[in-house]
């Protein structure tokens, strides 16, 4: 139970500020929203301003390798070999590669082609002409993580993959301009599901997008399928992932004996994008 706070007590975000001058109204607004019945974020998910400044900068770095490998990804690389390219820069940028060896993951980063949802693991397998890549790196950054993922088109794609691709990114863009603060996460489901229903498309609803920054996975949970429940709200100082899996054909997915690889239960093409947010009392800052 977080303990109850006095007005002239300093307040419990650590800013050295008076309660009364710093969070408190911040506490009235969620104290009535929790009344409304929606969920509220706990103190402890809710990042002070160095440590934004600190995920900030991991997220950054993220966003220069994905940067990067636009002109790196061609037919003929295999995804082993843009895994070493990350891993190469992440440590010469004095940062660690999250995803090697979280929960026994194998590489640096996930490569998921074509049908894979998500999750992929790099491999010898060469990359050819009209294959579209989704690249998942997250840095972690003076003991801050910064996560985002990216579709790229192998040389020159169909028209249904580019379709799907530039929708997905849609979805993903749409939900961040839907986002209020103080405002429900119920949004971030409803904005995504309408774009991927309007173009025939499926949701992945086995996945979603999490709370990021001092951890790699923290609260919430972020939904990207529509759901009838009222979801945590939006409150300034949370950082979290929005990470759309969008589908040819059906939302649903199966994930494959090595315990990582999702992919579409149909085998139709599948595509993600991902941004990392922050936050503010009056805007959504895209860290990434």
């Amino acid at each position: 139970m977080e303990k109850k706070i006095q007005r002239n007590d300093p307040c419990w975000c650590g800013s050295e500020k008076k309660y009364k001058k710093c969070h408190s109204d911040f506490d009235t607004k969620l104290k009535q929203l929790k009344m409304d019945g929606y969920p509220i974020p706990p103190r402890r998910i809710i990042k002070t301003p160095d440590q934004i400044n600190g995920i900030r900068k991991s997220c950054q770095l993220t966003k220069s390798i994905l940067d990067d490998l636009n002109d790196l990804i061609k037919p003929g690389i295999t995804s082993n070999e843009i895994n070493q390219y990350v891993h190469r820069k992440t440590l010469e940028n004095n940062a660690i590669p999250a995803p090697l060896d979280y929960k026994g993951f194998p590489k640096s980063i996930c490569t998921s082609i074509n049908e894979v949802v998500c999750h992929g693991i790099p491999s010898e397998r060469v990359l050819k002409e009209g294959d579209i890549v989704n690249v998942d790196v997250t840095c972690i950054l003076d003991g801050y993580y910064g996560d985002s993922c990216r579709m790229y088109p192998v040389g020159k794609i169909s028209k249904n993959a580019e379709k799907l691709v530039d929708v997905t990114k849609q979805c993903l863009e749409e939900a961040i301009k839907a986002i209020k603060p103080f405002g429900s996460l119920n949004i971030i489901g409803e904005t995504i599901t309408r774009i991927a229903k309007k173009n025939g498309y499926g949701v992945v609803h086995m996945f979603g997008g999490h709370g990021v920054g001092n951890e790699f996975h923290e609260e919430p949970f972020i939904y990207h399928s529509i759901q009838k429940t009222k979801q945590m709200i939006c409150a300034p100082g949370m950082i979290f992932t929005i990470e759309p899996m969008i589908n040819e054909g059906t939302g649903d997915c199966e994930i494959l004996d090595d315990d990582w690889t999702a992919v579409t239960l149909d085998h139709s093409l599948s595509a993600q994008w991902e941004h990392t947010v922050c936050i503010h009392e009056d805007r959504v800052e895209i860290l990434t």
